[in-house]
């Protein structure tokens, strides 16, 4: 059995969950995430943004556009070795070209080159096919349900699991699916809140909860953390206060 949630789950913990995504949505404001023009591009960028920069992604995305071949057909008439070179901003390139050139081979041998076929699959079913290719695991596949085909599927990272354990709602090395069941279980199935809720944990992540030397004073979730030593600061001098100490 995996390991679960260390909070004892109270009958508000939606409402905190919601007050955290608004107090998040006030601070950062609305991501529009995730960037491009069709759902192959965001499939795309999905698959090449694994443990590189988005902006390094952008330039492997803007390369294939202006090569023409940001398309199932273009993916896969383009040898693995050029798709490396024109991609190589994103790193790992050669690995991730052969993964780009199996997801469309994936969509032009079942599915008839046809996206939309391959998207129109049940949740589940569509799942198992991405989690079929070499290369893609869950926190990816997840980001193609969300993104691409407009599922409910939250998607969990390691900013997510971070910054929760430093809420106090997960124990370390919690697995993706407890995590993910964390918050489906206890926020409304909505397309739209799933999509904007990851979108402001990634802000939060990356630009303030970081790994190492969090910018604690900068953290709109600064009074709900338990990790924080500023807010143990803030509780001890109040405690000292209260208590009549100098």
């Amino acid at each position: 059995m995996g390991k679960r949630c260390s909070r004892v789950l109270k009958e508000d913990i939606r409402t905190e969950l919601l007050e955290i995504f608004q107090e998040l949505l006030d601070h950062f404001g609305p991501r529009h995430w995730w960037p491009g023009e069709t759902a192959l591009e965001v499939i795309v960028g999905a698959i090449l943004t694994q443990n590189v920069a988005w902006n390094n992604v952008e330039k492997a995305i803007n390369n294939l556009k202006e090569e023409g071949l940001l398309s199932i057909s273009g993916l896969i008439k383009t040898r693995v070795e050029k798709l490396g070179n024109l991609i190589r901003p994103a790193r790992y390139y050669n690995q991730k070209a052969a993964r780009l050139k199996a997801f469309a081979e994936l969509v032009n041998i079942k599915y008839e080159g046809d996206l939309e076929k391959l998207l129109s699959l049940s949740t589940p079913e569509l799942r198992m096919e991405l989690l079929a290719l070499k290369g893609i695991g869950p926190e990816t596949a997840d980001s193609i349900l969300l993104y691409a085909a407009n599922r409910p599927v939250f998607v969990v990272d390691a900013y997510t699991k971070r910054i929760f354990q430093r809420l106090g709602y997960l124990e370390a090395d919690v697995g993706y699916s407890v995590v993910q069941d964390f918050f489906t279980s206890n926020l409304p199935c909505e397309t739209y809140l799933f999509n904007e809720y990851h979108a402001l944990i990634v802000a939060l992540g990356n630009r303030i909860c970081l790994a190492r030397r969090p910018l604690c004073q900068k953290c709109p979730l600064l009074h709900r953390c338990k990790t924080s030593s500023l807010e143990k600061e803030n509780s001890e001098t109040a405690l000292g206060t209260t208590m009549g100490c100098t």
